[in-house]
This record gives C-alpha cells, structure tokens and sequence, in this order.
C-alpha cells in the first residue's frame, strides 16, 4: 500500500536558556542530532516542544529555526494548536509559510464539542489548509476521544492523511489500524515510546517518540529492523529502549504531569552536552542535581554517554 509518510518522527523539544528564553543554538543542536540519527521527519510544536507555554513569537521562532538548520533533510510535520476551528486555520497558515510540509492538529479543546462538530472541525481545516493534515489523538489534553469510525471516515475522504495517536488505548489503536489497511497515503503513527515493535508488528507506519529526542539511532535501529521483517532484533531495541525510558520515572514527588517527562528528556540532553540547560517552560519546574545524576546513570548503562 502506498504511504506518504513512515519511520521515526520525533517531537521535537524546545531548549531554554537559563533565564527562560529559547535557545536558538541548543535548538539547531537538537535538530542536526535528530537528523543525524537517522529520522524520517521532524514533529515540530508538539506536546513534547512545550507548545501550551511557548508565545506566538516563540512559535515562530521555532519553526523558523528547525526549518533553516533541517534544510530540506527531512519532512517537517508542524503542530496547529489552538482552540477552536478558525484559530486552527489561522495558525496553520502561519506554520506552513514557515516550511511546515505537513500539519498536525486535535480535536477543540476548552470549547466543548461533539462527534458532528469535530467532523465540520477537520473538514473546515482541509478546505482551507493545502498541505496533508494529521489527527492527533490525545484526549489527555483534548478530553475527547477521537473514534476509529470518525478518523476512517475522514481518511477514505483524503480530509486526512493519518493519525498520531497518543490516546493510551491499545485496543482502539489496533482497531484503526485493522478499519484503515487499505486507505492509500494513510498513515498511522503510535506516540507509545516503548510499544513500537507491537504497533509496527500492527500495521503502524511509524512513531513519534518523546524519547526519540534522546536515542533517535536506537528508534530507527527498531524501525528498520521491522521493516527487515527482524522481530527478535527489533523486540531486542525495543527492550533497550524501554530502560532508557526509565529516565522518566527519576524525578520526585515534586515534578508531576508534563514536567517529569520532558524535563527527562532535557536533562538527558543537557547530560549528553547537545542542549545548554534543561530549563522547562514557566511554571513547570526543572529537573535538581539528584534527578539529574539518575538519569545519567541511566544514560551510562545504555552507552547513551
């Protein structure tokens, strides 16, 4: 079946400085890393690049960044997140005059919808937007679910191009894969760090791991070993790869919901020297000296430093 899009597509993070401004140097580091590491695209204003905290300028900034030090190298995939329909359109058109080859957006959120407003939502999107559109799937954020019924729908209309899911619902997820197999140019991509080798064996077309900003070799090693048709190989990557997740598990009591996770991941940056700090975005609050020293050791087991 023809596809459009596969492999590893990270979300890409956002540096800070210590005093809370983006760091455009860390930033191109973190992009030449991620293509160095052999990654299909480039997910850019995701949950994992902060994109809730970041101000249109920030926004901006980012895409105009990652756009110049990418090059052309891989496709970028950029997030369109806002609330409702019309502020979705009007930040899509934005991130594609930036370079944005692809965009990414949920279902409303804060506003308060249902299955036919959110049909008319992604519809409204693909008639005003000329670029292939992804369905996030994260009701964490969204609060809404997305049905399988719904994105098949929209997908055997062309309205998208595929799903990122991020739901945590293994059951739907196979489902979808098994209702869209022979949709064309529809691909499907699991937000699961350390489930890609049972999603790919699935039917998935790729991943878009948080993690995959911090090992992106060892998820195209996954990938490409699934694609080989390897499964032992792969299930081997993906064991690695479930213990250098465990960075995520390090920070306290303290650190809760986005913070733990992202700032796991820049603070394995920051160990591993690509990024300056692990700043995150005000009011989440940066990994201390302690979690920082778990995740290196971490990091040392897994040959990461």
């Amino acid at each position: 079946m023809s596809t459009q899009f596969q492999g590893v597509i990270p979300p890409v993070i956002t540096p800070r400085h210590a005093d809370g401004s983006i760091d455009v140097q860390s930033l191109k580091n973190v992009t030449k890393h991620l293509i160095d590491g052999g990654v299909s695209g480039l997910f850019v204003l995701g949950s994992s690049g902060e994109v809730p905290y970041l101000s249109n300028e920030e926004r901006e900034l980012v895409v105009t960044i990652i756009a110049e030090a990418n090059a052309g190298a891989v496709p970028l995939i950029v997030g369109a997140n806002e609330q409702t329909t019309n502020r979705v359109i009007e930040e899509a058109r934005k991130v594609v005059d930036l370079g944005a080859d692809a965009i990414v957006v949920t279902s409303m959120y804060y506003a308060i919808g249902n299955v036919a407003e959110t049909e008319t939502h992604f519809r409204s999107i693909h008639e005003a937007i000329d670029k292939p559109i992804f369905a996030y799937d994260v009701p964490v954020r969204t609060h809404f679910k997305l049905p399988t019924d719904l994105l098949v729908r929209l997908g055997r209309d062309g309205v998208i191009a595929g799903v990122k899911d991020s739901s945590g619902d293994d059951v739907s997820f196979r489902q979808l894969l098994l209702a869209a197999k022979d949709i064309p140019n529809f691909d499907i991509f699991t937000g699961h760090e350390v489930v890609v080798d049972g999603a790919l064996l699935g039917g998935a077309q790729g991943v878009v791991p948080g993690l995959g900003n911090v090992d992106p070799a060892g998820y195209r090693r996954l990938f490409d070993a699934a694609q080989a048709g390897d499964w032992a190989a792969a299930a081997r990557e993906q064991d690695r790869l479930a213990d250098v997740f465990e960075i995520v598990y390090t920070p306290g009591g303290r650190v809760s919901g986005g913070a733990a996770g992202l700032g796991a991941f820049k603070t394995a940056l920051q160990v591993m020297g690509i990024i300056e700090s692990n700043t995150m975005s005000s009011p989440m609050l940066s990994l201390n000296e302690s979690e920082t020293a778990a995740i290196r050791e971490i990091l040392e087991r897994n040959g990461l430093v």
